[in-house]
């Protein structure tokens, strides 16, 4: 379902202020930025926003993260923010926002590719050989789903200790999507060399500046960003998101 942006929210809701031509309303959130900016040292406060709740402001810090503050700045909240009403999170929409990337830029090249059917779709996929959630998403989500080029990041995470050397031995197989398929659906041990030039390095960078953490990580074309083995009605419905 596509969620709704805090902006359209709070404009359908009527709590949104018309606050573009109100130089009293952009000094205090400035003001609130500077006092924000010397107690929290270290930390960009890349924006804040009014919210639904009198009073409470949402700080985005380091363009990802979400807490919120007094109108003073001199208390913290972290947590999330709940429309009770529609039962739905704005703490989550609103990160879900930001964590949106241009698919277009990504650089397609440090991944393999598979292409299913007519291959019209695209998904992206930050994945670990070792990865039990990467395993589940291979065998049971993305198994059925046809038209869609999925292009398959290779990120080894530090909690699994061969992890690395197994995305670099698919790297260098000369059929990286067999290699890949006949390891994490057949359980088929990997061999070959593992010493070819290989993006897992780039991947893993890449991988921090779109804010991902943690594999699977699912890009649709619509940009954003999906962390886990979602079920597979999912990864359709936001396969036809446009």
């Amino acid at each position: 379902m596509k969620m709704k942006s805090v902006t359209q929210v709070l404009i359908a809701t009527g709590f949104l202020a018309l606050t573009a031509c109100s130089a009293s309303a952009d000094n205090s959130i400035s003001q609130l930025k500077q006092k924000l900016a010397k107690q929290l040292p270290g930390r960009e406060i890349t924006s804040i926003n009014t919210t639904p709740m009198k009073g409470i402001y949402e700080v985005v810090i380091a363009k990802r993260q979400i807490v919120y503050t007094d109108a003073k700045g001199e208390y913290i909240l972290a947590g999330d923010m709940i429309d009770l009403a529609k039962k739905s999170s704005l703490t989550e929409q609103r990160t879900a926002e930001l964590q949106k990337t241009d698919f277009s830029k990504l650089p397609l090249e440090q991944a393999f590719k598979e292409v299913r059917g007519d291959g019209s779709r695209v998904l992206a996929v930050f994945s670990d050989p070792d990865c039990p959630y990467c395993k589940r998403l291979e065998r049971e989500s993305l198994n059925g789903i046809t038209n869609v080029t999925i292009y398959t990041f290779l990120m080894p995470l530090s909690i699994h200790p061969d992890a690395e050397r197994k995305s670099k031995v698919i790297w260098c197989a000369a059929d990286k999507q067999a290699a890949w398929s006949n390891f994490m659906l057949k359980d088929q041990m990997l061999e070959g060399k593992s010493d070819c030039e290989n993006p897992v390095e780039k991947n893993m960078k890449l991988a921090e500046t779109l804010g991902i953490s943690g594999t699977p990580a699912l890009i649709f074309k619509s940009g954003q960003i999906v962390s886990g083995a979602i079920p597979k009605e999912q990864i359709e419905q936001l396969l036809a998101a446009k």
